[in-house]
This record gives structure tokens, C-alpha cells and sequence, in this order.
């Protein structure tokens, strides 16, 4: 049997009294083994806490706020408010929109795309394309966009701090990595298709949603 959904509610009493039991035994004194409980507390406090959020945005967006003002709130983009939390209908089919990323390493397989674009291994990241990335992104047009990069901020010198952003938009699985230059952070966008190959690469600027 399918239990209903939790309330908003409920479920913020269930994060206050995991969060209680989190900040104690923080407090406590703690044996090695602990700190390991202590993640999977934390982490069940870190789930609890976004579907409290998920649940305060869908209210606020029922009682007519806008995504230009939770986008203000939460400090992005309104479109960027609406990806996390929207629910986009296919005008195919009138239906919600499946936003469950169905593809499991995806930030893996774009981080080591990626490296072999900026490397150079052209032949390596070849292997991950679709048929029109194969076709349009060839030796000069890789040239020509990193030289676009290079004179906005400088030169490569490694991966940022975070981790990839890894969502379901559309048919595509995208993955946003924060890229670190010499004047400045970037950021790479793969887009994968429903065959798991490349349909997009680019590298942008990092506020973009």
C-alpha cells in the first residue's frame, strides 16, 4: 500500500526532531564508528530539508508568488528556481514532465568528456557524441570557442570548487561542472540524450541558468 503523501506539517516536525537528535549526539562525546552515524544523520536532516523546501515553494507558487521573487529569495535565476522545483507539462502530450535523472553517471562521464575536450583527446571525446555533435564540432570550432574562453578569463587552470550539477531537463540529462580560470570561473554544460550520448557542450558563464 502507497502511503499519502506528507504534509507540510508533518513533515516539518519530523526535520525539527531529526535535527534535534542530530545536534545532540554532535554534542556529545564521539568514538570513531560515530562520525559515520553522524553523515547519515546529517544526510537524513539534508533529504528531509528539501522536500520541506519543495513543499514551501509549490505553497508559495499555489498562492501566487512568482519564480522571479522564490528566484530572488533563494538567491538564482527565476529560471533557475523553475528547474529545481517546477513542474513543466509536455506540450506533447499534456502531461507532467519526468524530471528523475534516469542516468547514473552522468557527472562522471561529463567530467571525463570535458577533461579530454580541454586536452585536446579529441579522438576520446569523439566516442561520446551524437551524430550532429560529431558533425558540427570540429577541430576549429573547439579552437575557436576555447579562444573565446581564454580572452574573457585567461588560462585554464583546473576544475572549481562544488560539485556537478546533475538534472533531467526535458529528454536531455544536463551536467553543469564549475570550471576555474586565471581572471575568473567558468562553467562546462554537457548535455546528454536519451541514448546517453552527447547532444551539447559548451563552456558559459557560471550565473547562467
Amino acid at each position: 500500500m502507497v502511503e499519502p503523501p506528507r504534509t507540510l506539517a508533518a513533515l516539518s516536525a519530523l526535520l525539527a526532531e531529526q535535527a534535534s537528535a542530530l545536534a545532540r549526539a554532535a554534542g556529545s562525546p564521539l568514538a570513531s564508528p560515530a562520525y559515520l552515524d553522524l553523515v547519515r544523520c546529517a544526510q537524513g536532516v539534508d533529504g528531509l530539508a528539501e522536500q520541506v523546501l519543495k513543499l514551501c515553494v509549490q505553497q508559495s507558487r499555489d498562492a501566487g508568488h512568482t519564480w522571479q521573487e522564490l528566484g530572488d529569495l533563494l538567491g538564482v535565476t527565476r529560471q533557475a528556481a523553475f528547474q529545481r522545483f517546477g513542474k513543466p507539462i509536455d506540450p506533447r502530450t499534456g502531461e507532467l514532465m519526468d524530471k528523475t535523472v534516469h542516468m547514473t553517471n552522468a557527472a562522471e562521464r561529463a567530467i571525463a568528456i570535458v577533461t579530454a575536450v580541454l586536452e585536446g583527446r579529441m579522438d576520446e571525446a569523439r566516442q561520446s557524441f551524437n551524430t550532429q555533435v560529431l558533425e558540427a564540432f570540429t577541430d576549429e570550432v573547439r579552437l575557436s570557442g576555447l579562444a573565446t574562453v581564454a580572452g574573457l578569463v585567461g588560462a585554464f587552470e583546473g576544475f572549481g570548487e562544488g560539485e556537478p550539477f546533475v538534472r533531467r531537463i526535458g529528454d536531455h540529462t544536463v551536467v553543469d561542472i564549475p570550471l576555474r580560470y586565471e581572471a575568473g570561473d567558468m562553467k562546462a554544460r554537457v548535455a546528454f540524450d536519451m541514448d546517453e550520448k552527447v547532444a551539447g557542450i559548451v563552456i558559459i558563464n557560471p550565473e547562467t541558468p
